[in-house]
């Protein structure tokens, strides 16, 4: 497994049923979805605020000849990329609620710092507080877009509870209609609902550190 495998592992978390409408918040450079095309033949929303980082998402279909699409909703499967704050939905949003959510949250990326150890020189103690309200503010936003008994999977590449469990148990307590499932897939071994992943490269499982959380919308 390589160093960055965490980041890839979202995909069999969260692939929806063929067919499916599939929303990627923050969705540069295009990793989870090109993992998740690969895994169900769904209809894919993939935007980013930062247009140029778009052409990496792009690049990484075209690599593995996925199909790429002009507006929303396609016609058929594949993938519709586009630049847009995902906190405001009234300016990308169709009305059709969808099946699966996918937050790959902005966040401190404290869980790279092995592989990137210039991080902490970018970033500051308070900046955790700013992160976490765009962390909030983007659960607030794209939950009304999910329909009842959808799923919403947040990510972080962060180890600090002020970007995960914290966001995520403010986020729960006051959403009637969230509960909170456990985080379970076959690279968990013998750790069933693990949230926070710690950094490793003592074993075959060499990774990055991240924090996931899958929330569904009560019928």
């Amino acid at each position: 497994m390589t160093s960055a495998a965490g980041a890839g592992r979202p995909a069999p978390l969260r692939a929806p049923p063929d067919g499916g409408r599939l929303r990627a918040a923050c969705a540069a450079a295009g990793g989870k979805t090109t993992h998740l095309l690969q895994r169900a033949d769904c209809r894919v929303l993939a935007l980013d605020e930062a247009a140029r980082r778009l052409e990496r998402v792009r690049a990484n279909l075209a690599r593995e000849s996925l199909p790429l699409h002009d507006a929303w909703p396609p016609p058929s499967w594949g993938a519709v990329v586009g630049a847009a704050d995902a906190g405001e939905p009234a300016r990308w949003w169709d009305g059709v609620p969808f099946d699966r959510i996918l937050v790959d949250a902005p966040c401190s990326a404290s869980g790279i710092v092995r592989r990137h150890p210039d991080v902490p020189w970018h970033r500051r103690r308070r900046d955790l507080a700013t992160l976490a309200a765009r962390q909030r503010r983007l659960l607030d936003a794209l939950w009304p877009t999910l329909k009842p008994g959808g799923t919403l999977l947040y990510v972080t590449c962060s180890i600090f509870p002020e970007e995960g469990e914290e966001v995520i148990a403010a986020f729960c307590s006051h959403q009637a209609d969230c509960s909170r499932e456990p985080v379970t897939a076959p690279w968990m071994d013998d750790r069933p609902g693990l949230a926070q992943l710690l950094p490793t490269s003592t074993d075959v499982r060499e990774h990055d550190g991240y924090f996931y959380a899958r929330l569904k919308k009560r019928t």
